[in-house]
């Protein structure tokens, strides 16, 4: 299976339903697709612009300064002490390592990868790229014999689903009996909200308690698309295995997938600054405290969603048929088809809109 095999962008069957929003009489919100909608911090914003003579070609496997960055971020924020620049490395972006793994870690027909069972779509489609199998499973003991690539999301999108450490500790030895590489996306990880996660940090794959001294076969990838309101620098790294490391920034120089000199610039300044993603994260919380009861009020249940930027929500007919609903009131949604299978009758609703924004969806869901 090649590029011109893929399915039409499932995005556009939401086409009719946003043209249905966009005539209510007091706009559109657009809860549909979670794009951050505040500024860029100005200390982020200036190291960009100090770095914008960037004439010669940067570096694949990114600057010292931003490897070191990379690995003191996750000893101070993740718990995962000694990683050195080999277990790290940046990306264009997160969603192009999901789609580009299978493909830089040589997989193909005969393969299988494992994805979460409410699952962002890349997973699969990385998959159906180089002809190998996707599979949906959550639990370890369900990963089939010839898997080669099991994805694993937490916090998950679009369920906001929180992997605790002994499920964590499961994948890593299922993975590891099938020979399997584990990969966690864990680019929510900064925005936990109910339980144990309200104030503790979401657990990533390699933080000693999960893997111990051993990263052998696993990789964590992260982005700071959300927590720092770079959605348009597409800036994300990995680490873990250092011979993964090595192996996919072989593949991804001979790609030229090379993260712009001045965004590796910015990464550094980002990854060094934790005040921004703390008044970040009190945005969402403050816009999911008006959306999320709001939401409930109008006859929906919310399942899951303990972290991350979404409300996983049902009212227990087809997503399709919420979708209209909520579109008769101005307000878009994601239809859980996009998401596999498995949730034909729940929604996602994304907390990247404006204050204003959140205010007049709750508005609406009360009145409905």
């Amino acid at each position: 299976m090649g590029v011109a095999d893929l399915a039409d962008y499932p995005w556009d069957a939401v086409a009719p339903y946003a043209e249905t929003a966009r005539r209510h009489p007091g706009g559109i919100v657009d809860l549909s697709i979670g794009s951050p909608v505040d500024p860029t911090p100005d200390v982020v914003a200036d190291a960009l612009k100090a770095a914008t003579d960037a004439h010669a070609y940067p570096q694949t496997a990114g600057t010292p300064l931003l490897r070191e960055a990379i690995a003191q971020w996750y000893a101070r924020r993740r718990g995962v002490a000694g990683l050195t620049p080999e277990h790290v490395l940046p990306t264009v972006g997160s969603k192009e390592l999901v789609a580009l793994l299978p493909l830089l870690l040589g997989l193909g027909e005969g393969d299988t990868v494992v994805h979460p069972r409410a699952a962002y779509p890349t997973y699969e489609v990385g998959a159906r790229l180089v002809g190998a199998t996707p599979v949906a499973a959550d639990d370890p003991a369900e990963w089939p014999t010839g898997t080669k690539l099991v994805w694993i999301n937490s916090p998950g999108n679009p369920d906001g689903r929180v992997l605790g450490v002994d499920h964590l500790r499961r994948a890593v030895s299922r993975a590891r009996e099938l020979g399997a590489v584990l990969a966690s996306d864990e680019c929510y990880a900064e925005l936990g909200w109910e339980g144990e996660w309200a104030d503790a940090a979401v657990p990533s794959i390699l933080d000693p308690r999960v893997v111990g001294d051993d990263l052998a076969g696993v990789i964590s990838v992260y982005s700071l698309s959300k927590q720092s309101n770079l959605a348009g620098y597409r800036a994300a790294f990995l680490a873990g295995d250092p011979t993964i490391v090595a192996r996919l920034l072989t593949g991804r120089k001979h790609l030229g997938l090379m993260p712009p000199a001045p965004v590796q610039a910015a990464m550094v300044t980002a990854l060094g600054d934790d005040a921004h993603v703390r008044a970040q994260k009190a945005r969402y919380a403050a816009r999911r405290a008006v959306l999320k009861p709001a939401v409930e009020a109008a006859g929906f249940r919310i399942d899951r969603s303990e972290a991350g930027l979404y409300l996983w929500a049902t009212e227990g007919r087809d997503a399709w048929e919420s979708l209209g609903r909520l579109a008769d009131l101005g307000i878009l949604a994601g239809p859980g088809h996009f998401y596999g299978s498995h949730f034909p009758q729940h929604v996602r609703l994304s907390l990247t809109a404006t204050d204003e924004r959140i205010r007049t969806a709750a508005e609406r869901l009360r009145s409905a």
